[in-house]
């Protein structure tokens, strides 16, 4: 199924998946996907591993999507890579009928530190444009509640204008569970004179454990009474779901009705909670 003819798509809704280690993970993600596209969602987008880690599993990955009929953007950092690397991947994914793009500064591979080469998004923004002219849509990263690195907010502000100045034609934030830190993100892009669109990113609650993993690693805040909820259920993995589907689609109904122009759902390969807010902000609106 193309998912773009989808009757039920959401112009700006996209979906994120990560490139699988093994057979099997490939086998349950394409299962995913299937139940994902039915959805209509504008594109799925497919990491990319710290230091270009998952380089071959993001590629195979991506042209498994695209056989299936579906839009995909894949990730690329550089990551470690050459430029002719970086050259030869636009060039396979060009030929393949890729014409979105996720550029990120990426991650520095465990153990490298200080040692590795650090290229920024913005960099790789001026590369692609350079090489490929305007035949990417190139979506970049923003951080709402600043990124880790960021030594104060209004550098953070400065340093995702470098990316739109270099070439980019949207954005993606990192997760978040607090829509004024977005409302008021976009009030200082816009005084910054950033005006393209920046599209909220959506972390479904489906593992208490692994989302105050993530959350310290980027910095996302979980809102105090959402995390009180959420250690008073324990290890009843469906009350946090349940709990999980409601929060985040009012999460998403808030940003919609603010004037979002969209969403991106980072699915960790997981169907039923996308599934279920997205169902549910279908039913809002009938």
């Amino acid at each position: 199924m193309n998912s773009t003819e989808n009757n039920g798509n959401r112009a700006g809704f996209s979906i994120e998946f990560f490139p699988p280690r093994t057979e099997q993970g490939q086998e349950k993600l394409l299962a995913v996907h299937e139940r994902l596209a039915a959805l209509g969602p504008e594109f799925f987008s497919v990491t990319y591993g710290a230091g270009g880690s998952t380089r071959e599993g993001t590629r195979s990955t991506v042209m498994a999507l695209l056989e299936r009929g579906s839009v995909v953007a894949p990730h690329l950092s550089f990551g470690g890579s050459s430029d002719q690397e970086i050259l030869a991947l636009l060039q396979g994914y060009r030929e393949a009928g890729v014409t979105r793009l996720v550029l990120l500064r990426g991650d520095i591979p465990s153990g490298l530190g200080a040692a590795s080469q650090h290229r920024y998004a913005s960099e790789l923004v001026e590369f692609v444009r350079r090489e490929t002219g305007d035949y990417f849509h190139i979506d970049v990263g923003c951080y709402p509640e600043v990124h880790p690195d960021a030594p104060d907010y209004q550098s953070d502000i400065k340093f995702f204008r470098t990316k739109v100045e270099a070439g980019a034609s949207s954005a993606i934030t990192q997760y978040f569970f607090n829509p004024d830190a977005y409302f008021y993100f976009l009030d200082q892009c816009r005084a910054a004179g950033i005006e393209i669109p920046i599209v909220p990113g959506i972390m479904p609650i489906t593992n208490y454990a692994n989302l105050a993993r993530f959350s310290s690693n980027c910095g996302a805040e979980i809102p105090r009474w959402i995390k009180r909820r959420l250690e008073a259920y324990g290890n009843d993995t469906d009350s946090i779901r349940s709990f999980g589907v409601e929060v985040v689609t009012r999460l998403c109904e808030t940003l919609l009705a603010g004037g979002a122009p969209g969403l991106h759902f980072y699915a960790m390969n997981q169907a039923g909670s996308v599934s279920a807010i997205w169902q549910n902000l279908d039913s809002d609106k009938s």
